[in-house]
């Protein structure tokens, strides 16, 4: 039994600590080890289909005020057998130079069907899906959705994350009302504890009192 917790300890220190972060960052595992988490630029599970530049890892980093802010939600959340899932957090300038050399690349339409089947490819940075700076570069947005703690399965939010297109947008007219229901729980706790919209993805959301709003960082997620 002393091996297997040994065992548990080592893992979360191993988990939780990496690099000697910038000052005011930190690994969210240190501030709530509940909070769910799935970094898809760290895989290939994303819309340019490979793992993107800065991702070596898969940690959340974020500001020191995004973590505790969301530990708090996480709180609220876990009374009512929910949980955040995390899907992408601070995000190195170098992996937004990454998607601005892919978007450039007409021919490079992989995963067209599943991200963007109804916008094409050079309209990205006309659209706003792409540009060449991120509040997540700031470190104090978070990309994050809900689920079930029983199933583990994400509520149904009417779109995948990161889907170009017109579903994708908090108040899209077309959702059933279990969609509309989940985006909403999801805005409103969100927006209750400091964090403002995006309106174009339900899933986007930026500490208000955000403590570096004008400096984007490069350092990797590792």
């Amino acid at each position: 039994m002393k091996r297997y917790i040994i065992f548990f300890i080592i893992l979360f220190c191993y988990e939780g600590k990496g690099q000697k972060l910038p000052n005011g960052f930190t690994y969210l595992l240190e501030i709530d080890s509940t909070i769910k988490k799935e970094l898809r630029y760290y895989t290939s599970k994303n819309f340019v289909g490979i793992p993107i530049d800065g991702y070596k890892e898969n940690k959340v980093i974020i500001s020191i005020p995004t973590a505790k802010a969301l530990k708090k939600i996480q709180t609220k959340l876990l009374d009512s057998g929910l949980s955040l899932k995390i899907f992408d957090a601070y995000r190195p300038q170098q992996a937004v130079n990454h998607f601005v050399r892919w978007a450039r690349v007409m021919k490079d339409t992989l995963m067209k069907s599943l991200y963007y089947p109804d916008v094409k490819k050079s309209n990205l940075f006309k659209l706003g899906f792409i540009a060449s700076k991120s509040s997540h570069t700031r470190g104090s947005t978070v990309d994050l959705s809900l689920i079930d703690i029983k199933t583990n399965k994400e509520l149904d939010m009417g779109s995948s994350y990161d889907f170009f297109g017109a579903t994708s947008d908090v108040f899209h007219k077309n959702l059933s009302n279990k969609q509309e229901k989940n985006r909403m729980l999801l805005r409103n706790i969100m927006i209750k504890n400091g964090f403002k919209p995006y309106d174009n993805e339900w899933w986007h959301f930026t500490l208000v009192d955000e403590p570096f709003p004008n400096t984007y960082f490069n350092f990797d997620v590792e």
